[in-house]
């Protein structure tokens, strides 16, 4: 395959990549909103449906839907492994927001792309570099930081924040699996194809657990806050990709990287201006400084990773089909 190169145009790179990061900030907050009127199996089916159908139109324009016949039997495997790897990360996920708050979920997800990578270590036989284990050391010692005050409670007790930053846990890792089998599965088929599978694979397997006719008990917020949630996945990973097409790899990681500060910060503004609709995260001096150092851990070790690396995360979603076969999506 021929290898990508950037257009040079890094200020549309980094405008797409900010968008990027406005979308997935905002996710949580819109997902936590939408929780209050809907449980977390019908928005997650909401959202896979949502982007099963979109996908698959576009990729059956262009003749390029997967054909799954005939496929070798590790390849069907490592497709029943990126499904469930995904479904359960969005639903893990979303379960978590229910019990804990979105600023809180949206530092915790960022362990999942230093678990992908560590286990790249061990799958792929890859290497970090110094500085990637510095970026990793950094990345915990602000998780600590920033949940100083509970963690306590995360450790101690069975509460009910306790439980939600287990299943926001259990999500991390679940991403991560998913993301080490996707990269198995781009040797042998395109990211966007790959998606499609996890889309509607697991918008069937959550089916039967979803209740899609309550969409007519939600109110008009909580509505479109539903939608943009569906239709999230798709324009946050749209901008992604088209910033890899202007921007190096590594610089459009290191701007995602800031996805935790811009929750915080729209988790404060909104929560000044709509005090009743957005709940506040009270955050004392060590949890700022906590938030700011996950964000530093994160850029160091994007920006030292190699543009084959596992990409970052979005808590909770999947990469499309990008100019170069990368993947990625936590939420």
């Amino acid at each position: 395959m021929r290898m990508h190169h950037p257009s040079g145009r890094w200020r549309l790179g980094l405008g797409l990549s900010l968008l990027t990061v406005f979308m997935w900030g905002l996710l949580p907050i819109a997902l936590q909103i939408t929780l209050e009127a809907m449980d977390g199996y019908t928005i997650t089916w909401y959202r896979f449906m949502a982007s099963a159908v979109l996908l698959g139109s576009y990729l059956a324009l262009r003749r390029g839907l997967p054909r799954l016949r005939g496929q070798c039997s590790i390849v069907l495997i490592l497709l029943a492994v990126v499904t469930l790897g995904l479904g359960g990360n969005y639903v893990l996920y979303i379960l978590g927001l229910s019990h804990t708050s979105a600023g809180s979920a949206q530092v915790l997800i960022q362990l999942a792309p230093a678990m992908a990578m560590m286990g790249a270590l061990v799958v792929f036989r890859e290497r970090f570099v110094k500085a990637q284990w510095f970026g990793l050391f950094v990345l915990a010692s602000g998780m600590a930081l920033f949940f100083n005050d509970r963690l306590g409670e995360i450790l101690l007790e069975t509460g009910d924040y306790s439980l939600g930053m287990i299943l926001i846990f259990l999500a991390a890792v679940a991403w991560a699996i998913y993301a080490l089998a996707q990269k198995q599965l781009l040797s042998v088929m395109s990211s966007a194809a790959v998606m499609w599978v996890v889309y509607s694979g697991s918008t069937i397997l959550l089916f039967p657990v979803a209740s899609p006719q309550t969409v007519l008990d939600l109110g008009t917020l909580r509505f479109w806050l539903l939608v943009f949630a569906a239709f999230n996945t798709l324009i946050a990973y749209g901008a992604f990709s088209e910033a890899l097409a202007h921007w190096e790899a590594s610089r459009v990681n290191a701007v995602l990287s800031l996805t935790p500060i811009a929750t915080l910060l729209m988790i404060r503004i909104g929560s000044a201006l709509w005090p009743e609709v957005v709940a506040s995260e009270p955050l004392n001096v060590l949890s700022g400084v906590g938030a700011t150092l996950v964000v530093a851990g994160s850029m160091t070790i994007a920006l030292a990773q190699s543009t084959k690396d596992i990409p970052p995360l979005n808590p909770n979603t999947s990469r499309e089909e990008t100019r170069h076969e990368e993947s990625g999506d936590p939420v």
